[in-house]
């Protein structure tokens, strides 16, 4: 599977990710986005996206509606900050 940042991530965070996963930053057609403060609005979307997951808590960075119609997960860690 192939796991976009748009951010920088946690290396502890990313260590849960076994060698299954391809993780970077330069990811062409991912199944997935690993994203914190980052605008997506504008953003393309691969074909193969399946999900994106949001460092933090809301997703007002990420275009709800457009994922929604494209089928595409989205999901939050609200307080994962301050549990960090």
């Amino acid at each position: 599977m192939k796991i976009q940042l748009l951010n920088k991530i946690a290396a502890i965070g990313l260590a849960e990710l076994d060698d299954s996963y391809t993780v970077g930053e330069d990811i062409a057609d991912a199944d997935g986005i690993m994203v914190r403060s980052a605008v997506m609005h504008e953003m393309e979307f691969a074909p193969s996206l399946k999900a994106i997951a949001r460092a933090g808590a809301g997703v007002n960075n990420i275009p709800i509606e457009r994922c929604s119609e494209g089928g595409i997960v989205v999901f939050n860690t609200p307080g994962a900050n301050a549990n960090g």
